[in-house]
């Protein structure tokens, strides 16, 4: 009789992804509450760097998973072109709602000539629409791609920098394009997502050599990156800042090779972890991880309007004009929260939000039948 494997969508979700990915949300969350109670994203406090840097975990698994998600639907469709059609739809999708619902809930601005974002649904988005059409090749030929765009992402920098448009895909100037803030281009984490693809099939094979596999890709990662990353310090001029945080503070946008290794290794190395892992939290992390667009675009909306309260607390008035541009907020310093209002806030929006997408989670079960559900 054959080992069971860890994977089999027909009859059950994988554990392992839908708690990792509530995780990830969850740090989300952390971040996201800092930037509407105006403290600055690292800083030589200590404090303020680790909630800052918790939370760089979040787009990296994000992606990655997404990718993941899309393999394993497609295992369960059994039809590419099926798969393809949900990807392209799912991703024009998430740009329209980027530019849309997702912008307002930021904001409460309605003038969207003033500002425009393209944050990471946008980015979520255009990279789904890329991974529909590569779906189409091998599989090893995916996920290997995937590698080369990540390792050799700065080539891309090498584009003409007159050719603007071209910051959609990788940073080559700073001007970036007149009519939009580009945060998150498609480049290297489309091949991101085309890693999280692949490694979709390593989920199906048995337990143990998911364990085995996961455990040497994700402290393979890590050792790498703390090598890598030391050589890169010894190699820099001498600055004040203490090694950890040297080491810690690796560039974002766009992700760096050191930046990825840093946040996928730990998360790939805890799936075997996270598949055995049960309980209350566990089970709050997993209904986050059930419904991730839903709680994304929930977890804005609350943070939003639970700052304009807080802001009405402790000084008279919503202060609404701070957030026009959010994620970009104008916040007096003498008026940024203290880390533990912070982290106050922040717990009580998961309470609600937990509640909410719980209900969400179950409706979604017991309505099989309402399609355009599978693209919330």
């Amino acid at each position: 009789m054959p080992e069971p494997t860890l994977y089999t969508y027909q009859h059950r979700r994988i554990h392992s992804v839908d708690l990792l990915r509530g995780a990830i949300m969850l740090l989300m969350a952390i971040d996201h509450v800092r930037v509407y109670a105006g403290i600055p994203a690292g800083g030589p406090d200590p404090a303020i760097f680790f909630t800052r840097w918790i939370t760089h975990f979040c787009v990296s698994g994000f992606v990655f998973f997404a990718g993941t998600s899309a393999f394993l639907l497609g295992q369960k469709l059994g039809n590419r072109a099926a798969l393809s059609k949900y990807l392209l739809t799912r991703g024009l999708l998430l740009v329209l709602l980027e530019l849309t619902l997702i912008r307002f809930c930021w904001t409460f601005n309605l003038d969207f000539k003033s500002f425009m974002l393209a944050g990471v649904i946008w980015m979520l988005g255009w990279c789904m629409v890329l991974l529909a059409a590569a779906i189409w090749l091998p599989l090893r030929v995916i996920w290997i791609s995937g590698l080369i765009i990540i390792a050799g992402q700065q080539i891309f920098g090498w584009v003409p920098v007159n050719l603007h448009w071209w910051n959609f895909f990788y940073t080559v100037d700073y001007e970036g394009v007149e009519w939009i803030n580009i945060l998150y281009v498609l480049l290297p984490w489309i091949g991101v997502m085309m890693a999280g693809y692949g490694f979709g099939r390593l989920l199906q094979m048995s337990p143990a050599l998911v364990r085995r596999a996961c455990w040497w890709i994700g402290l393979s990662a890590i050792v790498l990156f703390l090598v890598a990353g030391s050589l890169q310090i010894a190699n820099e001029p001498k600055n004040e800042m203490p090694f950890i945080f040297r080491l810690l503070n690796q560039q974002k946008y766009p992700p760096s090779q050191l930046f990825l290794l840093m946040t996928l290794g730990p998360v790939i190395a805890l799936v075997p972890y996270a598949e055995k892992a049960r309980g209350w939290f566990a089970e709050v992390l997993s209904i986050f991880g059930r419904v991730p667009f839903f709680y994304y675009v929930l977890h804005i909306l609350v943070i939003h309007l639970a700052a304009l309260l807080v802001n009405i607390i402790r000084t008279g008035s919503m202060h609404q004009d701070w957030y026009q541009t959010a994620p970009y907020t104008r916040i007096p310093e003498d008026q940024q929260w203290p880390l533990p209002l912070l982290y106050i806030v922040f717990i009580l929006v998961e309470i609600f939000l937990y509640r909410a997408c719980r209900w969400y989670a179950a409706y979604k079960i017991n309505h099989p039948e309402k399609k355009w559900l599978k693209y919330l």
